[in-house]
């Protein structure tokens, strides 16, 4: 039997960057995917902030910024015509990046997933991942010590049993795994059934000087939106709703995907009627706004779409999904090598199944305001603006120690508290001469960092498995974007304790009699894990 620690079925945007994170922590997980290669078509291609600084953390960051370079003209806008040829509507961002900027040294990006894909394909090889290609796990049996698959050849090939001490489910909106384990889906279920057309046409002419990123189309035959490639001779348009054949407006788009429907859709949308179309591929789909019941099921464990489906509008899905792998794979790797305590695993439903469940009422209330009011805009959520959903989100779980809480779900990054599970606030901090930000000490093990008059904390910490800086000793505070001790709600003698993934574990705002105990207490909590048994690692 083939043994493994970690089984990621599915290996597409989600699954390749869980066995990227997986394997930055030294584990090499088997991933299988039943399609033969990385993506063939763009799909996703909005890639938001902190989804680059979780890549960035693992040393993808340039690479794909110059793969995005090469697919889009980036810091586009993203707004509302009539047709691209005629009446402008609504500009909802002139510059995706304009007023996020101090956010955090990564930004906003639009790469497809066919350019992405291959680029965590090749780090995940080069980090020692396993993929096996045209192949798929057909059933799954799970017992106290871990789960046996079965993995068949899509080409016919024999069947072979894989075992695994965990298994990663993220093998899209339709999961097989889910629906094997029985896990209901909660939220807005399927609204539109849409079509994705990609095509060649030359709409060069009719985007001039504009940079757009995102061109949504309103118009009495045809909705949705429209994305061009870096030339503008090719793109693709995603169509939630069109007049049929009997002149009445439907969601139900994807009832006619011939050939001839296309090329109207695409001229429509246009707004060029004779204007020569190649229609390249015709992707039909459901829009949603749902989430699993449950993101675990003993020891399988869902990510991605598997765990949640929401409508393009936000760019929320695949970004959330990436932002799922990251939660998980720390979490994995400290259970699998004995550092923390197997009940762990539980802050990952608990934290971003709460997180996901937000995101898509989000996408949800942006789908109804701009494309579909008539699904009622009296029940949806009211609108949250993009940075506190892509980086404002907290966390509440056995892997935070909190604090008085408010109960929000989410606070604005721009004024960021510090609070134990918010994510650690970018700063801008000297370190050996050369500027580094507060994110590029997080990735890898907990950080320690403690204000000027701190001392005490860093001297606790030896022995314990965590890096510890002083700021004001170890590193400058160079007050850009905000001073570190406010943009972490610290005094001069306080400190506070950052979770691999960049979130606030614990922080004492000042001084504490016996910062050794109380720093071993914080840190036991947190990894589930007797404080007597934590060393230096």
């Amino acid at each position: 039997m083939d043994e493994v620690q970690v089984l990621v079925v599915g290996g597409s945007l989600v699954g390749l960057s869980t066995a990227v994170f997986l394997a930055t922590h030294g584990l090499h997980p088997l991933v299988v995917e039943r399609h033969a290669g990385t993506a063939i078509h763009p799909r996703a291609a909005h890639f938001q902030q902190r989804t680059l600084e979780l890549y960035r953390s693992v040393g993808l960051e340039a690479e794909i910024l110059a793969a995005a370079e090469a697919e889009f003209v980036q810091d586009g806008a993203i707004m509302s015509v009539e047709t691209l040829a005629g009446r402008e509507l609504e500009w909802y961002f002139r510059n995706v990046n304009e007023g996020i900027e101090a956010l955090t040294p990564s930004r906003q990006v639009f790469i497809t997933q066919r350019g992405l894909e291959p680029i965590l394909r090749r780090r995940a090889e080069e980090l020692g991942v396993r993929l096996e290609y045209s192949a798929e796990v057909v059933s799954l049996e799970q017992d106290a010590d871990g789960v046996t698959a079965v993995v068949r050849a899509r080409d016919g090939g024999a069947e072979r049993r894989v075992r695994a001490s965990y298994v990663v489910a993220a093998d899209g909106s339709r999961s097989p795994v889910r629906e094997r384990l029985g896990i209901r889906l909660l939220g807005h279920a399927p609204f539109s059934r849409s079509l994705t057309i990609y095509f060649r046409a030359d709409a060069k002419p009719l985007l001039g000087d504009r940079n757009l990123s995102v061109v949504y189309v309103f118009n009495p035959e045809v909705q949705g939106f429209l994305r061009f490639e870096l030339a503008a001779d090719a793109g693709f348009f995603a169509v939630s709703k069109a007049v049929d054949a009997e002149g009445r407006t439907t969601s139900d788009v994807a009832a006619d995907a011939s050939e001839a429907r296309c090329v109207h859709l695409v001229r429509a949308a246009l707004g060029v009627p004779d204007l020569p179309v190649e229609i390249e591929n015709v992707q039909p789909w459901n829009a949603s706004a749902e989430w699993a019941e449950r993101f675990r099921e003993g020891r399988i464990l869902l990510a991605g779409d598997a765990a949640h489906a929401m409508p393009p509008n936000g760019g929320f899905g695949g970004n959330t999904g990436v932002h799922d792998a990251h939660n998980l794979a720390w979490k994995l790797a400290y259970v699998l090598e004995g550092s923390a305590g197997p009940d762990l695993l539980a802050s990952y439903e608990e934290e971003r199944l709460p997180v996901a469940a937000f995101t898509c009422e989000q996408a949800y209330t942006r789908y109804v305001l701009r494309l579909a009011p008539e699904l009622g805009t009296d029940s949806i959520e009211p609108l949250v603006p993009d940075p506190p959903i892509v980086q404002g989100y907290r966390y509440r779980s056995g892997a935070v120690v909190a604090e008085d809480d408010d109960g929000g779900l989410y606070e604005d990054p721009r004024q960021p508290s510090g609070r134990p599970g918010t994510r650690a606030a970018h700063v801008f901090l000297e370190r050996d001469g050369e500027l580094a930000s507060t994110l590029d000490l997080f990735g890898r093990r907990f950080v320690l960092l403690a204000g000027p008059e701190g001392e005490a904390w860093a001297d606790a910490a030896a022995g314990l498995p965590l890096d510890a800086y002083v700021v004001g000793r170890d590193l400058r505070d160079t007050g850009e974007p905000r001073g570190f001790l406010e943009s972490l709600g610290l005094g001069p003698a306080g400190a506070t304790l950052v979770r691999p993934d960049g979130f606030v574990a614990w922080r004492a705002a000042d001084a504490h009699p016996d910062p050794g105990g109380a720093l071993r207490r914080a840190l036991a909590r947190v990894l589930a894990a007797p404080a007597r048994a934590l060393q230096a690692s």
